[in-house]
Parts: structure tokens; sequence; C-alpha cells
């Protein structure tokens, strides 16, 4: 739809994009950018300082852990260079270091100096362990610290004075490390930060508190001490430097967004004013889509079974019938959707006439539902019609009420939930005729009910966006029941289905009662919204 810039609501909308919007949208963008490089700079800053520290507490660690290795490693130096060296020399060590928890000395062979036999499932290990030293480590001597299983394997070579290497294995106890080395060092920490140690498999060695409140912001690895361990650095939720500039940004954004607010809804309520101008042309550019939709599935129907017969591909009398029938029931479908956009555009431009005439209400209501069979039993409608017996001839306009009657029908077909019935009934009431078609589909909201039998009014809704239509069906109605003297009235629940009932006098002239039309009929219990037309 086109829209001239010399109508209200273009120049409305030009000039509050140029003076209004598209300031306000640069600022926005403006303020946005800059408060995100604010954030991402405090971010940046924040993590680096973290890591900074993080390597700091790890390089504490691990000098204590160096420093007493060292002792240990002295000790065992001294015990094997007495010349009173005995196995329960370093079996005292074993008991006066909770450190280690398993000490091995092997000499250039492999053979176990100390203990003389494995101990458990330390075979395993230090059979792993002695295939990683190499002959240059022999030959140069110093320390490794391996990872062989779960365990931290300190690996020193060890040289008594005029005689062969010794290899000194030392496992540690986690334990022992944990509260000697790790509580004493990062226990003493100060600040909200909370240090803990994670093993070569990401397991927690040690925390001071417990992680699950809280979130990771550094990680450190350590050196020689403690190979493929890391030392990681977390923050308690809502504490850390980074919650502490989205707060900020949180507070600029908000006061910023509540000036948009402020800004649009002097907008809206402008715009809201100078709106009804299009809204009709809009309502009608999307009546013009709705029925050339409709139009063309009826034609698609009709062109493709057509052609099929004219090929000829078609040899079973019975199954050609079944065409024919296609193609008749489209073309009546056809004919209704042109005679609805006649009959409108008639009511329009005031040129619509009725020929009233006394006729039979059962024949009506009988073809039309008739007309409807096809669609009925394909999609496996139960369909009831109720005609009072001797009812008596009516003034009215045959084509104009089979019509209206056909819109309901189609509505009831066309918006029907999963239980598919549809009941048209004929009757005498309150000394009118009353024609009601009756369903159980999606229903009708109070807040609709009043704005369905207007034209082009269609509603937004998501369980009806695939079910096309014009929007004038009902208006129609309304309007042909107006001409005749009457009235139409809906009654329905949501998810109960609805009641739509064509009240006309029994006499031309007559005087319809009370309520002007529409009359709405039982509110729902809880409204929804629904389609009209």
């Amino acid at each position: 739809m086109t829209i001239s810039l010399r109508s209200p609501l273009a120049r409305f909308s030009a000039f509050a994009l140029l003076s209004i919007v598209l300031p306000a949208g640069i600022l926005a963008v403006l303020g946005y950018l800059s408060l995100r490089q604010w954030e991402t700079s405090s971010e940046l800053l924040f993590r680096e300082q973290a890591r900074e520290m993080a390597s700091m507490a790890a390089g504490k660690v691990e000098m204590m852990l160096l420093r007493a290795e060292d002792a240990i490693l002295a000790r065992i130096q001294s015990i094997i260079a007495s010349p009173g060296f005995t196995p329960d020399s370093l079996q005292k060590i074993l008991s006066a270091e909770p450190l280690i928890r398993r000490l091995y000395l092997f000499d250039r062979r492999g053979r176990p100096l100390f203990p003389a036999a494995w101990t458990g499932e330390d075979a395993g290990v230090f059979v792993g362990l002695l295939a990683e030293i190499s002959q240059g480590f022999w030959e140069r001597g110093g320390r490794r610290h391996l990872v062989a299983g779960d365990q931290v394997i300190l690996a020193a070579m060890l040289r008594p004075p005029g005689g062969a290497p010794v290899l000194a294995a030392l496992s540690l106890n986690p334990e022992v490390l944990r509260r000697e080395i790790l509580e004493k060092t990062l226990g003493s920490m100060e600040g909200p930060s909370i240090f803990a140690v994670l093993d070569h498999q990401d397991r927690l060695i040690y925390s001071r508190e417990r992680l699950d409140q809280a979130d990771r912001i550094a990680v450190a690895p350590f050196g020689e001490g403690l190979p493929s361990w890391r030392l990681a650095l977390y923050q308690p939720h809502g504490m850390s430097p980074r919650e502490a500039v989205r707060r900020q940004i949180t507070i600029f954004t908000g006061a910023f967004g509540l000036l948009l607010v402020v800004i649009v809804a002097g907008l809206v309520a402008t715009y809201r004013l100078v709106r009804r101008e299009t809204e009709m042309a809009r309502l009608k550019a999307d009546f013009v889509a709705n029925v050339s939709h409709d139009l063309k599935t009826p034609l698609a129907l009709i062109r493709m079974f057509g052609e099929t017969l004219e090929m000829g591909r078609v040899t079973d009398e019975q199954q050609r019938q079944e065409y024919y029938g296609v193609i008749t029931r489209e073309s009546e479908r056809l004919s209704r959707l042109i005679d609805n956009v006649l009959d409108f555009s008639r009511i329009e431009g005031g040129r619509r006439k009725y020929d009233m005439a006394p006729t039979a209400v059962e024949p009506i209501v009988r073809e039309t539902v008739e007309a409807f069979s096809y669609p009925l039993a394909q999609q496996g409608f139960r369909v009831e019609v109720a005609v009072a017996p001797d009812l008596p001839e009516v003034p009215l306009d045959a084509d104009a009420v089979g019509q209206a009657l056909a819109n309901l029908v189609d509505n009831a077909i066309k918006y029907a939930g999963e239980r598919k019935s549809v009941r048209v009934e004929a009757a005498i009431r309150d000394g009118q005729l009353a024609l009601t078609v009756v369903d159980e589909g999606i229903g009708i909201p109070l807040e609709e009910q009043g704005k369905i039998f207007e034209k082009f009014y269609r509603v937004g809704r998501s369980e009806i966006q695939g079910r096309r239509g014009s929007g004038v069906g009902l208006a129609l109605v309304r309007h042909i029941a107006e001409a005749h003297g009457g009235r139409v009235t809906v009654e329905s629940r949501p998810g109960e289905g609805s009641r739509f009932t064509l009240w006309l006098p029994l006499q031309p002239g007559a005087p319809r009662p009370g309520a002007p039309a529409p009359r709405v009929g039982l509110p729902p219990t809880e409204p929804r919204p629904c389609p009209g037309s």
C-alpha cells in the first residue's frame, strides 16, 4: 500500500522520524556503543588483574612446596651419604615427613634399593616412572615432577660421595599437601576472591569456600612443582567488579531507556490521533489481498480437474463423476465469494436491493447445507439440521438469506476446533424466525463479539493465521438481517464454540425487538481473541 506524503499520517511520520526518532536513535546507538566499550574495557582490565593475582598465588604455593621438597631431599641425601646407612633410617623419614606418601630408591638398572619390594598398586606407577627417566637425566642429575596415574611424583637424582647415583622417587600425600601447603598459603589470602586448586583431571583438590555460588574468572597453571595442576580464581555472585560495572551500566541504560520511553509514549499518543485516517485504506488493501487468495484456490482446483478430464487421463467413470462434482462445488464456492464481494460493493455504494417475497424456509436451509456437503464430509464434520415442522412462509429475499446463512456455515467450518460439529436450526422463537448455526469451534471472546460484524475486521491471533478470510462475511450477514428488519446475535465462549442466530420478522415492516444489532450474548468466563469472519 502506497501512502502519499500529503496525508497527515505520512507528514507526521516524516516529521517525527527526522526531528525526534532519528536523533533519539543516534543518541541511543552512541550511548549503547559507549556503554559496551566501557564494559569491554573494564572486563579486560579485571580479567588481566585476576590472572595476575592467580599467577602470584600459584607461584607462592609452588615456592612453599619446593622449599618443603628441598628439606626432605636434603635429609635423604644426608642419610644415604652416612657410613652407617640402613633402610630403617629411611623409614624414620617417612614417619617424620607426613608430606611423603611413598619413598623409593632405585639404582641405575631400575632395581629397588628401598624398600626391597613394591607396595600395593605402586608397582604400575613407579614402573611407568622409570620408563620416563632418560639416560641423560642419570648423567646430569636434578629433579623432575611427573603425574603418574592420580599421583604427583617427585623424581630426584642423589649422588652419595664416591658412590653410584641413586634415583629417589617420592609421591606426595594429597591430604597433607592440602592441609600444610594449600591451606596455609591460600587460606590466608584476604578479599572476597576464592582460590581453588584443580588437578590434571579438573577435579577440585582445595577450595576455601563452596563454589556453587561463585563464578570462575581466571585460571593460572602451576609450574614444575605441580605439573598439569591449575589454580582457579572465583568470585561470589554479585561481588565481582564485573557485576559492579554491569550494575552501573544497568542504571545508565535504565535512565536512558526511561527517556526513550517518554519520547516513544509521546509519539504513540500523537500517532494514534492521526492513525485512523489510513486505517481504512490498510483494511481495504488487506481485503483485496484476502479475496484474491480466496479466489485463487477454487480457480486452481477447477483448472486442475478440468485439464485432467480434458486430457483424458481419467478412464474410470466413477472417478470422472467425482471430478465433475469437485468442479461443480468449487464453482459454487467461487460464486459465493464473488457474490460476497459484489454485494459488499453494492452495499458500500447504496445500490443493494432486496426482492422480498413469501418464501418457504426449509428449502433455503437444506440447500445451503447441501452446498457445503463435500467440505463437511471431507473434514469429518458431524452435521445436524433441525427445521421446525409447519414453518410459515416468511417475506424475505431467498438469495440474500441463503447467502447470509452460507457465510455463517462457512465460518463454522473455517474456525472449527478439534470437535468438528455444525448444527443448523430453523424455528419460530419470540414471534420471529430464528435461523441458527451452532458450532463447537474455537469460540469468540467477549471483547471481540461487538467488533466481528464490522467490515474488514480481522483478529490477529496465532491459531487463525492460516485461515484467511475477506473480513466482510459477517458484515454482510448483519446488513442482510437489518435490511429484512431483523438482527443477528452471537453467543460464544472461548473453546466451547459459537451460536449465531439470524432473527427475521414474520411480517413485513414488523418492529425489531429491543436491542440494536448486533446483540452480544452470554459473557465467556475467560475472554480470548478469536476470528470474526
